[in-house]
């Protein structure tokens, strides 16, 4: 999980996550929300990925980038339960 909250510390990451949870989009769509590089996108893609945020699709010659919400609703979860005993109070 920690690749999760790794990948979330960063705010454009956190955008590209706000954006793409109204649907996928490409590589480029995303990356003109931003003023940088297309490697620097690159390397905030990748960690997406790395952490199993988000998943992507080729449609031609097109990456799309799709949020995969099961593994931000884990984090959440994790984040809710961190330093909660095993009481039920």
């Amino acid at each position: 999980m920690n690749s999760v909250f790794e990948a979330l510390s960063h705010p454009v990451r956190r955008k590209i996550v706000k954006v793409l949870k109204r649907g996928p989009q490409s590589a480029g769509e995303l990356a003109d929300m931003f003023d940088l590089t297309k490697p620097t996108m690159s390397t905030h893609f990748a960690k997406l990925k790395k952490a199993e945020l988000v998943r992507t699709t080729r449609q031609g010659n097109t990456i799309l980038y799709h949020l995969n919400a099961s593994v931000l609703e884990t984090a959440l979860n994790d984040l809710l339960d961190f330093g909660q005993g095993s009481n039920d109070d």
